[in-house]
């Protein structure tokens, strides 16, 4: 079985969600008593967010990327638990000497297997507002929207203030649905990326949609894709 390197802590509710979610998926194809095998890193979040804050990408993509090749460096393809850590993506990469599986890959290719074309973004202001991460997946031609301003910082506030918490709030939820709608209702999404890993905390793993249009769930999304990956050698 192929090994997987998690560079996680960003947040830590999320970093458990991969954790189980890989191992349920390999222990689902496998049987009996098998687990997947992975080699977590958890960050101290507080340091992370700080440099997010001042915009000190290119030195969090250096710590990121010296971690992974100091403490992972058994592991046969990365893992970053985090979408918007996925901004230093191609510099951990080349640093650590390890391929990473990118979570925006995934997620367009989850949106193009339910052949939508165009799909809402939500996740860390970072995420919805800056174009790594849209960049992505409209290389799948893929049409991405966002929220206006106001709902973008109320998004953004629910991630960093309560949900890297492990506070779950149905006050959130409700937030969150209104905007979704808003998306569906007047930007024609067909479609809505939870696109921070800590947003599929605030539904059930199971929900497929809402608003009528379809959830990806890319924690859910991204670990499947690390399980799937460990297991080419195994089934």
């Amino acid at each position: 079985m192929k090994k997987i390197g998690i560079l996680g802590g960003m947040s830590w509710p999320s970093t458990i969600e991969y954790y189980r979610i890989i191992n349920q998926r390999v222990n689902e194809a496998l049987g009996g008593n098998h687990s997947a095998q992975i080699i977590l890193y958890s960050v101290d979040f507080a340091a992370v967010e700080k440099m997010q804050k001042a915009g000190q990408w290119e030195e969090l993509g250096s710590m990121l990327a010296l971690l992974a090749k100091r403490f992972l460096p058994e592991a046969d393809i990365l893992v970053i638990a985090t979408n918007t850590m996925h901004k230093v993506a191609e510099q951990i990469e080349q640093v650590s000497g390890k391929k990473v599986l990118h979570i925006g890959d995934v997620t367009a290719c989850a949106v193009k297997r339910e052949q939508l074309t165009k799909v809402g973004l939500l996740g860390t202001r970072f995420t919805m507002q800056e174009n790594f991460y849209k960049d992505r997946l409209r290389n799948y031609e893929i049409e991405v929207a966002v929220p206006e301003l106001t709902e973008i910082n109320q998004v953004d506030s629910i991630i960093y203030d309560q949900l890297v918490k492990g506070v779950i709030s149905a006050e959130a939820k409700n937030k969150l649905e209104n905007i979704i709608r808003r998306l569906v209702e007047e930007k024609g999404c067909q479609g809505i990326i939870l696109g921070c890993t800590e947003l599929p905390l605030l539904f059930d793993e199971n929900q497929e949609k809402c608003c009528g249009v379809p959830l990806f769930h890319t924690t859910n999304l991204h670990a499947a894709a690390a399980a799937d990956y460990a297991l080419l050698q195994s089934v």
